[in-house]
């Protein structure tokens, strides 16, 4: 092995980084600093602070970086409708370039030659974690143990875990991979790798069955002030506040809850089940605004782009110049963005119920089915002629050929 002298490892605390921390200090004899990130997933951080040191961290960092996460993140790629593969709204891929980018951070300030995180060899982490450290230091050595290691299962990882007495929250029952934020919580794994299989009811943590939620529907009005929301019900809360609230009313409800086979980068398909409450009633409501605050084309040429946009982040290209590029675009669309939506939420659904904006383009005067002056009838008779003429002559063209 290379000589190693000091690592920053992104920890979360799970069976994987666990694992990966006791092994860093076992195989490359190093000094071993952990970086854990509080971005909403309601972990247990002194606990996960006491499992780093007793499991051999020489130096142990967490930070709370909630407001950046969905500020600088979340909130710019709702103002784009992010969305994978018309399902995934992007939950832990959102996640890994800011932790990523901390991480190169705290190395420089520590003088660490290495940083490492717990993705696997098979998946999608590893390409956004890897991506976020070269953008910001293009000489940083890597350290992949699910690359190197002879550990080639959660079941394996479990027996170094219990052999080394180190303290982890999977278990042979629950041998789940899950990734939680503030924008959702994802499961993966177990019998979760069988497509014909139904996830677990007692798998769900942020969101009640759409059976059990309240028979009741309930009313919340969304603020927005240039794609971003800003209030509910009347009530401006921070970004990481706003998100917070939206994911209980939603979680209360039964929404946000998918169940998808989605293309991973490396090529394998993967079957995965989501909960992003708050995250799906901000896109409807988003979309909603927009519907009576954006032209036409503008929104017709920035929906044709959202594929390629969604899959930019999916694959963990956030710090590429082709993602700023389009996020400034993304941007200059979302200036009229602004105005209220009404939403009723009720047992696995939110549905429009109103919008409203000071910017609004759309007309009651002119979309009227009741009698008005502002628009001519006679004008679409020409309208359609001129749009037609193509297909008249195809048409004429082949009639004159049958002749």
């Amino acid at each position: 092995m290379e000589k190693v002298k000091k690592v920053v490892l992104a920890y979360s605390g799970g069976l994987d980084t666990s694992v990966i921390l006791k092994w860093l200090v076992e195989t490359y004899g190093c000094e071993v600093i952990t970086f854990s990130a509080d971005i909403g997933q309601k972990e247990d951080f002194k606990k996960i602070e006491e499992n780093a040191r007793n499991t051999g961290a020489s130096k142990i960092y967490v930070e709370d970086l909630k407001e950046s996460f969905v500020r600088d993140y979340v909130f710019p790629a709702f103002r784009a409708n992010a969305i994978y593969e018309g399902k995934y709204l992007l939950g832990t891929s959102l996640a890994r370039p800011l932790i990523a980018k901390r991480q190169v951070e705290i190395a420089r300030q520590e003088g660490a030659d290495a940083v490492s995180h717990g993705a696997t060899g098979k998946g999608n982490d590893q390409v956004r974690f890897e991506l976020g450290y070269f953008a910001h230091d293009p000489t940083i050595r890597i350290i992949a143990p699910w690359r190197e290691w002879d550990l080639n299962s959660r079941t394996a990882l479990m027996a170094f875990a219990e052999k080394h007495g180190i303290a982890v929250p999977t278990t042979h029952a629950k041998p789940y991979s899950t990734d939680g934020n503030l924008l959702h919580i994802s499961y993966e794994g177990g019998l979760l790798e069988d497509p014909w299989q139904q996830p677990p009811e007692d798998i769900f943590t942020l969101t009640v069955s759409p059976k059990d939620a309240p028979d009741s529907p309930e009313v919340l009005e969304l603020q927005f002030r240039q794609g971003n929301p800003v209030a509910v019900n009347d009530r401006e809360l921070s970004a990481a506040e706003l998100l917070s609230e939206l994911n209980r009313l939603g979680g209360k409800h039964g929404i946000g809850r998918v169940d998808i086979v989605e293309n991973r980068f490396v090529g394998m398909k993967s079957r995965g089940v989501y909960e992003t409450p708050g995250g799906t009633i901000l896109r409807n409501a988003h979309m909603a605004l927009e519907s009576i605050t954006m032209d036409r084309e503008v929104m017709h040429l920035r929906d044709s782009l959202i594929p390629q946009y969604s899959t930019l982040i999916y694959n963990g290209f956030w710090f590429s110049p082709e993602m700023a590029l389009l996020q400034e675009m993304i941007d200059t669309s979302q200036q009229t963005i602004s105005g209220v939506v009404r939403m009723e939420l009720y047992k696995g659904n939110c549905t429009i119920l109103g919008r409203k904006s000071d910017e609004s383009i759309y007309s009651e005067d002119f979309a009227t089915f009741e009698a008005d002056d502002v628009y001519s009838q006679r004008d679409a008779e020409g309208f359609i002629r001129l749009n037609a003429l193509r297909l008249r002559i195809q048409q004429m063209r082949r009639t004159q050929k049958l002749s």
